[in-house]
């Protein structure tokens, strides 16, 4: 029965397929929206994958700079194509969310050795064997991944950068340790619990510079939600002048969803003219 049924469905394909002729391929190529590139760091001792968006007109004004925003777990697997269309959405003319901007998406190769500082909770080091190495890394974004951007392309003053999770957990790190690296701090739904929540404990270093920090999580249990709240509170407390602080729940997003919508929200707040 079953090889009737194939010979009569390809009948009635053949049937419905006289007289026509499907259109021929003129071309091909592969469509990109950016360049791959593999730097070797000596801080880490080992080759990193870098993905890196460019503005359409890029290469057509040799003047022009561009802001750079640097995005943790931007492999392509990762948050790299999402966040990039969100760039390219954004600086479109006529929606004018955001300047016409560069994304340096870093790879990931083990994102809970490189964001994480040590921990003294037994479980955290149970269950996360390689992590607390967050020091190198940090070294390695400011004396090697920003000089080889700033280098090799035509980049503005303004960086952003931007963390979700464990990559919130380290960016909140480097706001709290080194917070002149970034102009423009994005955390969103941090790992705060970290080493039983120590990070909340310090008191975060002194800047000179102006900022914009933009903080959102979603429905994500009481510990998740209430740390970043605590994060923002903390912030708030002792904001300067020179700083802007924004908070959002996002009450109808988990974990799992809550970045795409948090970074639309932050590029409409941080750039609104």
């Amino acid at each position: 029965m079953k090889p009737l049924i194939l010979i009569l469905q390809f009948l009635l394909i053949s049937y419905l397929s006289i007289g026509q002729s499907l259109p021929k391929i003129i071309s091909e190529a592969d469509f990109t929206i950016g360049k791959s590139v593999k730097i070797k760091s000596s801080i880490l001792n080992e080759s990193r994958d870098l993905n890196i968006y460019l503005p359409l007109n890029y290469s057509q004004d040799s003047l022009k700079t561009y802001p750079i925003i640097y995005l943790l777990d931007g492999s392509k697997d990762e948050d790299f194509i999402h966040i990039s269309g969100i760039v390219q959405f954004g600086s479109f003319s006529w929606i004018n969310m955001l300047p016409e901007s560069i994304v340096v998406g870093i790879g990931n190769i083990d994102r809970k050795r490189d964001f994480t500082s040590p921990s003294e909770n037994k479980l955290d080091q149970k269950e996360f064997p390689s992590a607390g190495k967050s020091k190198p890394f940090i070294e390695f974004l400011e004396t090697e991944l920003q000089p080889f951007i700033n280098s090799n392309y035509r980049v503005s003053d303004t960086t952003t950068i931007i963390g979700q999770s464990l990559g919130g957990l380290l960016v909140t790190e480097i706001l709290f340790k080194q917070p002149e690296l970034f102009d423009n701090y994005i955390i969103v739904s941090p790992s705060l619990w970290w080493n039983d929540e120590k990070l909340l404990t310090i008191k975060p270093k002194a800047y000179q510079s102006e900022k914009i920090i933009y903080i959102a999580g979603g429905k994500e249990g009481e510990v998740m939600e209430r740390t970043a709240k605590e994060l923002f509170d903390k912030l708030s407390k002792n904001k300067k002048d020179n700083t802007r602080i924004f908070f959002k729940f996002l009450e109808d997003k988990s974990h799992g969803d809550a970045l795409h919508l948090a970074v639309y929200n932050a590029f409409e707040i941080m750039f609104k003219k």
